[in-house]
């Protein structure tokens, strides 16, 4: 494996998106929406398998959006949400497949 030199501040923003995505409610909100071009937060509570609430759900698309990751255009009364940080998904192919 060839070792990639980065600067102290790229380290330090891979380890914050990190750990701002290290929450299992938000791995499934980012699994949903890399199958989606933009999705309402009605839709994602009703795809999660947790069943998050509206307010909580809210809760995780507000920090993964302060951080960059995800990007949000208002329609009308509708806020819809989309993955900002394409690169933030090839996390999925990294991780070892699970059937528990």
């Amino acid at each position: 494996m060839k070792v990639v030199q980065l600067a102290d501040i790229a380290l330090d923003d891979m380890a914050q998106t990190l750990k701002v995505i290290a929450h299992p409610v938000r791995l499934e909100i980012l699994l949903h929406l890399a199958d989606s071009t933009k999705i309402d937060v009605t839709s994602l509570c009703d795809k999660l398998s947790c069943g998050c609430e509206a307010s909580m759900m809210s809760h995780h698309l507000t920090k993964m959006k302060a951080h960059g990751i995800l990007t949000s255009v208002k329609e009308g009364k509708q806020v819809f949400y989309q993955v900002a940080r394409k690169e933030v998904l090839n996390l999925f192919q990294c991780m070892p497949k699970s059937n528990s």
